[in-house]
């Protein structure tokens, strides 16, 4: 008998693979910015019959990227064409923004990878898909 049996097991309900999604999440918003988010829709494109836990990652990994992309320099580029690049209250607005954002979706992928070690869905409000 094996002392690790649970590193023998196949992969029945996704776990490995919803890990690898929102490890890539985190990735893509700390150390590899476009190559991350690269892999993660490579990831995603090649999911057909992938277990529901797993797809359900996925998405919701996908979907947050795609927020952080819209919130972090999409929201601060918007400030600055309205805002100017020359008032101090626009470096504040603009700092403030950015730090709590990229906090928040940090936080938020940390819960996401806490949800796929145990093999739960992700936390809102980015859930993903769970039908097949």
């Amino acid at each position: 008998m094996s002392r690790f049996p649970a590193e023998r097991r196949p992969d029945a309900d996704g776990r490995r693979l919803a890990v690898r999604a929102q490890a890539l999440y985190l990735a893509n918003l700390l150390i590899l910015p476009g190559l991350a988010f690269a892999a993660l829709l490579w990831l995603r494109r090649r999911r057909a019959g992938v277990p529901l836990l797993a797809q359900a990652h996925l998405d919701a990994a996908l979907h947050a990227s795609l927020w952080a992309l819209a919130l972090l320099p999409g929201v601060a580029g918007l400030l600055v064409l309205v805002a100017g690049l020359r008032a101090p209250a626009t470096w504040m607005t603009l700092i403030l923004w950015v730090v709590s954002m990229h906090t928040a979706l940090v936080l938020w992928g940390l819960l996401a990878l806490a949800a796929a070690l145990a093999g739960r869905l992700p936390p809102p409000p980015w859930r993903g898909r769970i039908s097949g």
